[in-house]
């Protein structure tokens, strides 16, 4: 279980990571695929770097969260397959380690990142009118969608696919 709780840390260190090396360094306006279309529409093109080396300081920091979940995901299927893991000891560390993220995911950065600290319109501030007056950042069905349903099924995939190894 402590291993778990570790994991789930990493991975959401991991996801503020990529998303702070996203929009601080590297500002590619493909990375704001899952931002709303109002706010993907006046999102000018950032074709001069913030700084000498910030694009190389982002994707190093983007390459280093990316193999930090890709640890996650082998130090947790890995301990799985030592511990002797049944569907439901992989299931519910899958889904932990899911839901904690979106949970923290829509508080941090949806909540306080985006509406309160207004993270992303310091570094996009052609979006600050497509945000305010709003209580809660964007797309509540679909992160709920994904709290609720997706994750606990890629979790049970994820599960049986492992138990299908053992």
């Amino acid at each position: 279980m402590l291993l778990t709780i570790f994991l789930t840390i990493v991975f959401c260190v991991a996801i503020t990571l990529m998303m702070f090396s996203a929009v601080a360094f590297i500002q590619d306006k493909k990375f704001f695929s899952s931002a709303p279309k109002e706010a993907q529409e006046v999102i000018i093109p950032r074709e001069k770097e913030l700084f000498y080396g910030a694009r190389i300081i982002g994707w190093t920091l983007m390459i280093f969260s990316m193999l930090l979940i890709l640890g996650v995901g082998v130090i947790s299927i890995w301990d799985g397959f030592r511990s002797g893991f049944t569907f439901l000891h992989f299931f519910a560390r899958f889904v932990l380690i899911f839901t904690v993220y979106k949970i923290y995911d829509m508080i941090c950065f949806d909540y306080f990142l985006l509406m309160k600290f207004k993270f992303f319109q310091y570094y996009f501030p052609e979006v600050d009118s497509v945000y305010s007056g709003r209580k809660y950042g964007y797309n509540i069905r679909s992160q709920l969608l994904k709290l609720f349903v997706i994750f606990p099924a890629a979790s049970a995939l994820a599960a049986w696919i492992c138990t299908l190894f053992q």
